[in-house]
């Protein structure tokens, strides 16, 4: 009983001064600090830095590396059974995805897509794999090659729907010809779209693809619906932690502590200016073009904005146009800057070519 009293006592000063702390916590004033104040540093020198960190705990993973490679001949297996392996856990498992695959799919043609990258030709990918398939028939069939079945066209000017008949079909009639598609992320930013998903899935299915991949984003199975998880990429789930640092697929990513580049800059600028009204677009285009038109300047007076933006009924009146620089301040499109003569001036805090770009997008 008196065990029971002291924990009810320590409970009860534990609540106490939880609510204590953020009853104090929310008297106080709120901090004016803002995000845009931290002082970043450059992407480049940021990424030298993470380059010169010493790995951690190698002697421990490279046990568990060994520990994956007993496993390759069941994989191999299940690929000729007619799964698909899907590889998930923390870490990067590129190189030992591709370990596996150089040293336990020999017999078989490879083609490894990187779906960490922002863009990927799915139909390019495709086409690959029936020529590799091609040639891995050619090359099994003991019939002399001028008494193979000719291709009747090309396979890059065949549409995607041959392309993936031929790789679901009977041309290719040995029964352990098979070609393996390696996807490192497979819910990668150039693959995540509904419709390369499911020409993906297709492609698992058919007869003479098999598919290693692997996952690092907690929500990648949402991409799925069950007919693709069972039927079609028929997975096989590996949870394989390795632990490795994601040093390959970041480089494709902007880093959160660093300055970002002129890229993303302008891909941040027009994501903000298409949720803005068109006429706040237009009022925007009208202080980049006086921008890229007059550089040596100081940035554009606000009283000559307003006159342009009257003259091509933009605006309305003062309080229109202080509307849409309120804007664009708040998400930092524009600043204003101090003229010499004491005017206060406008200008977008982006370099020419990046300005160019910008304009370029928002014409789109």
């Amino acid at each position: 009983m008196d065990n029971d009293g002291e924990e009810d006592e320590e409970e009860f000063g534990f609540s106490r001064n939880y609510f204590l702390a953020k009853e104090l916590g929310g008297s106080g004033k709120k901090s004016a600090r803002k995000l845009s104040e931290i002082d970043v540093v450059d992407e480049q020198e940021l990424r030298a830095a993470v380059s010169n960190i010493e790995p951690k705990h190698e002697n421990e993973i490279a046990d568990l590396m060994d520990s994956y490679k007993t496993m390759y001949s069941e994989w191999v297996f299940q690929l000729r059974c007619g799964f698909g392996l899907l590889m998930y856990g923390f870490g990067s498992k590129k190189a030992f995805i591709e370990d596996f695959a150089s040293t336990a799919l020999t017999d078989y043609s490879v083609i490894v897509v990187n779906g960490y990258l922002q863009a990927i030709n799915i139909k390019q990918v495709v086409i690959a794999l029936a020529e590799a398939l091609w040639d891995q028939v050619k090359t099994k069939r003991k019939t002399p090659s001028r008494d193979l079945p000719k291709v009747q066209q090309p396979f890059n000017s065949r549409s995607m729907e041959d392309l993936l008949a031929f790789l679901d079909g009977s041309e290719a009639d040995e029964n352990d010809s098979f070609v393996c598609i390696v996807v490192h992320n497979i819910d990668g930013p150039g693959l995540r779209d509904c419709e390369t998903q499911q020409y993906l899935a297709r492609l698992a299915a058919c007869s003479h693809i098999r598919i290693v991949a692997s996952i690092d984003n907690v929500n990648a199975p949402l991409l799925w619906d069950k007919k693709m998880v069972h039927t079609q990429f028929n997975w096989c789930w590996h949870h394989v932690p390795t632990f490795v640092p994601y040093k390959v697929e970041g480089m494709f990513f902007p880093l959160i502590l660093a300055h970002g580049s002129a890229t993303q800059s302008v891909k941040t600028a027009t994501i903000v200016l298409q949720s803005l009204t068109p006429n706040a677009q237009s009022v925007f285009r009208v202080l980049a073009e006086h921008q890229m038109s007059h550089p040596d300047e100081e940035g554009m007076p606000i009283h000559d904005l307003y006159s342009v933006c009257r003259e091509r009924f933009l605006i309305s009146s003062q309080v229109t146009l202080n509307s849409h620089l309120t804007e664009f301040k708040d998400h930092e499109l524009v600043k204003i800057k101090r003229h010499s003569d004491g005017q206060d001036c406008l200008y977008i805090p982006l370099a020419t070519e990046a300005l160019e770009k910008l304009l370029l997008e928002m014409g789109q």
